[in-house]
């Protein structure tokens, strides 16, 4: 158990090399999950977009594949994802990843239009707080897409939440009572239809 708990806690934060091992595990094993959950953004035509929690930067760079006129900004507390989220979108010429706390961004009010957070959601300090950052560097009429690969009651996912120190899963019910709390409107969720998958979709009014 102590070599396996070691490893699947690399999801938090990871480092070392289990870390670099964790990370090529999440940007292939969660593919799938995050290019579903972006069939659930509306049409769009962002022009500047950040990713939270983004890890490796796999999914990042779909979204500046996905838009292609946008800039990108990646930020995780991780710095051996943000080196590999560097390289991952280096090509892309309009990407900046950085460390960074999702409870304090380092972004002024206002700076994008959409935000991502691709199963992540679990190691953030509070919904609450972190959710008014979101919406604090959201401009007006933006979008803020959530990811899950659990829906808060899959046996699974709350057998690592008792591994993992710091993991918390979510229901959509309470998703949803913390992004409205936070000042959020228009909040919809989108379950998978055979997997405990969910993406929630909000935005700032």
């Amino acid at each position: 158990m102590g070599l396996f708990k070691d490893y699947v806690s690399q999801t938090r934060r990871p480092e070392g090399i289990l870390g670099k091992m964790m990370l090529r595990g999440m940007d292939t094993g969660h593919a799938k999950m995050a290019d579903w959950g972006m069939t659930a953004l509306p049409s769009l035509s962002p022009t500047d977009l950040a990713d939270l929690g983004c890890g490796g930067g796999r999914d990042l760079a779909v979204l500046l594949e996905k838009y292609p006129s946008a800039r990108g900004i990646g930020i995780d507390h991780s710095a051996l994802a943000v080196e590999r989220a560097r390289k991952r979108t280096a090509d892309s010429g309009r990407c900046t990843v950085m460390e960074g706390d999702v409870s304090a961004l380092p972004l002024e009010d206002g700076t994008v239009d959409l935000v991502t957070a691709f199963e992540t959601i679990y190691f953030w300090p509070g919904l609450d707080p972190c959710f008014r950052e979101v919406l604090r560097i959201l401009r007006p009429g933006g979008t803020f897409l959530i990811v899950n690969e659990s829906d808060g009651r899959d046996a699974s996912s709350l057998r690592f939440e008792k591994i993992i120190d710091g993991m918390k899963t979510y229901t959509p019910e309470k998703i949803r009572e913390a992004l409205e709390g936070a000042g959020f409107g228009n909040v919809q969720v989108t379950h998978h239809g055979s997997r405990p998958w969910i993406a929630v979709v909000a935005r700032r009014p």
